[in-house]
C-alpha cells in the first residue's frame, strides 16, 4: 500500500474487504473499499478565526479555500417572518465560523441572483473586519421574488472560479420549489458545475421539493439535509461550515484499472451516504478509468466495487481490478497516486469458501437496499399504492433493525407502525407529518458503517 504524506495534508489508506473466492464459472467479484484520510487536522496549519491575517490579501491567499452562500430570499421567506431573520442568523453564524484568509462571499436568490456581499463580482478575505462588514450587509437582506437556483449556483460558480484554491464548496439555502426556471435549465446548470465546485444544500420548512435539493447535493458531491424548524438553521450552518473549514484535498479521484477482459459492474459510495459513481467514470488511460470523490479533511468513507471478471479454471488467479486514490496533477505537475489496493480473484472447487459472503460486502448491499425501498415506499404511498407502499416500508424497518440502523428505524417508525421488526411487518400510519416523511425521504441514504 503506498501513501501520500505532505505537511498539512491528510495521509491516505486504502484497505479492501472481500471473499476472493469464485465457483468454477463464476464471473462477479465484490469488494468494499475503505479509504480513510488522517492527518490533516481541522485547519491543516491555516491560523483559526481571529488569528492576524492581511486585509489586503488576494482572494485566496493564504488559505486553501473559497466559500459562496447562497441565501433564498425568494417572497415565500416571509411566511412565518421569522424564515428571513433565522436565515440571517445562520448565514451569520457560518460567517463566523470561516478561518481567517479564506476567500468568501454570499448571493441572495430569487428569481435572479444578487451579489449580498463583497459584490462588484468580487470575494472578500476572511478577517474580524470582512466578517463584520458581511454580517452588517445581511441585516439588509429581505423577501421578495421567485426562485431560480441555477442563477445562484451560476453566480457563485463565477464567483469561486476568480479565486486560485483547490478547496471551492458552496452552500446553498432554500424554502421553495425551483419554480421560475425549468427542470432542463438546472440540469444543465449542475452539469456545467459538476467538478468545478461542491456544494452542501439544505431545504427549511416543508414546502421544498427533496428531489430537487437531494440532486444539487448529489450531483456537486455535497451533503444534503432539511431543516424543519428554521430555528435549527444556524446550528446546521455552523456545522457545515466547521466540515468545510476541515477540507484540506480536493478533487480526488477513485482510480480503477482492470486487465484485459476484466470491466466494472458497478461503482457505489457506501458510507457515510449511498451515492452511485458508476456513470460519473471518466477514462484515464489503457483501462483505467477515475470516479469523483470530492474534497477530504480527517475522515473515512467507503465505496462498493463490482468487477466483471472473464471465466477461468479452479485453481486459476487473477488481479481483478487495482484501486488508486489520485490527486490531479497542480500547476505542470504529474498526478499523484495517494494510496493503492487489490481486488484479488481465485478459482476454487471449494463450495464453503466461494458461497461464503464477505460481512462487509453483505452489510452494505443491505444499506443500499434499505436506501432503495425506503424512496420505492415512499413513492407508492403518495402514488396511492398503500399494498406497495406497506411492503416497501415493511422491509425498509427489517433492513433498518437488522443492520442496527438506528437513525433510519427512528425516522420510519414516523411513518410506520411497526409490528414486528424482525419480519417487516408493519401498518401504514393514518396521518404522517409533511416534515416526517421528507426527513425520511432525505435521509434515505445515510448508512452505518459495518460493525467490525
Amino acid at each position: 500500500m503506498a501513501n501520500f504524506s505532505k505537511s498539512n495534508v491528510p495521509r491516505f489508506s486504502v484497505d479492501v474487504y472481500q471473499n476472493e473466492y469464485l465457483p468454477e464459472g463464476g464471473r462477479e467479484v465484490n469488494a468494499i473499499v475503505t479509504v480513510t484520510s488522517t492527518g490533516g487536522g481541522t485547519t491543516g496549519g491555516v491560523p483559526l478565526v481571529g488569528a492576524s491575517s492581511s486585509p489586503s490579501a488576494l482572494p485566496g491567499q493564504g488559505s486553501n479555500a473559497a466559500v459562496v452562500i447562497m441565501v433564498d430570499c425568494s417572497g415565500s421567506m416571509d411566511y412565518p417572518p421569522t424564515k428571513m431573520r433565522n436565515a440571517r442568523d445562520a448565514t451569520a453564524a457560518a460567517v463566523d465560523t470561516l478561518r481567517d484568509g479564506v476567500a468568501f462571499a454570499i448571493v441572495g436568490g430569487t428569481h435572479l441572483a444578487k451579489e449580498v456581499y463583497p459584490g462588484n463580482g468580487r470575494l472578500a478575505v476572511a478577517d474580524a473586519g470582512t466578517r463584520a462588514q458581511a454580517k452588517e450587509a445581511l441585516r439588509r437582506l429581505s423577501a421578495g421574488g421567485g426562485t431560480a437556483i441555477g442563477t445562484w449556483l451560476r453566480m457563485a460558480d463565477r464567483l469561486l472560479a476568480s479565486a486560485d484554491v483547490p478547496i471551492r464548496h458552496g452552500i446553498l439555502l432554500t424554502d421553495g420549489r425551483n419554480e421560475h426556471e425549468s427542470a432542463e435549465d438546472l440540469k444543465a446548470t449542475l452539469e456545467a458545475c459538476v467538478g468545478r465546485f461542491t456544494c452542501d444544500a439544505r431545504g427549511v420548512g416543508t414546502d421544498w421539493e427533496v428531489k430537487e435539493v437531494t440532486g444539487i447535493a448529489s450531483a456537486l458531491l455535497g451533503t444534503a439535509d432539511i431543516v424543519a424548524d428554521p430555528a435549527g438553521l444556524a446550528a446546521d450552518f455552523t456545522r457545515m461550515m466547521e466540515k468545510t473549514m476541515g477540507k484540506e484535498v480536493a478533487d480526488v479521484a477513485l482510480r480503477l484499472w482492470t486487465p484485459v477482459g476484466a470491466e466494472i459492474g458497478f461503482v457505489k459510495q457506501v458510507a457515510p451516504t449511498v451515492e452511485e459513481l458508476t456513470g460519473r467514470r471518466t477514462e484515464a488511460g489503457p483501462r483505467a478509468g477515475d470516479y469523483p470523490t470530492g474534497s477530504w479533511g480527517d475522515e473515512s468513507r467507503d465505496y462498493h466495487v463490482c468487477v466483471k471478471v472473464p471465466e477461468a479454471g479452479i485453481g486459476r488467479e487473477m488481479l481483478a481490478a487495482r484501486v488508486s486514490l489520485i490527486l490531479p496533477a497542480q500547476r505542470g505537475g504529474s498526478p499523484q497516486v495517494l494510496s493503492q489496493g487489490l481486488v484479488r480473484a481465485v478459482w476454487t472447487d471449494d463450495m464453503a469458501a466461494s458461497t461464503s459472503i464477505n460481512p462487509q460486502v453483505a452489510h452494505y448491499t443491505g444499506q443500499a437496499e434499505l436506501a432503495h425501498v425506503i424512496q420505492q415506499g415512499l413513492e407508492a404511498r403518495k402514488s396511492g399504492d398503500f399494498d406497495g407502499a406497506t411492503a416497501k416500508l415493511g422491509r425498509a424497518v427489517q433492513l433498518a433493525a437488522s443492520s442496527g440502523n438506528a437513525d433510519t428505524a427512528k425516522l420510519l417508525s414516523k411513518v410506520v407502525d411497526v409490528v414486528d421488526a424482525a419480519t417487516g411487518t408493519v401498518r401504514l400510519k393514518a396521518k404522517v407529518a409533511d416534515a416526517d416523511e421528507m426527513t425520511l425521504e432525505t435521509r434515505s441514504t445515510k448508512t452505518v458503517r459495518v460493525k467490525k
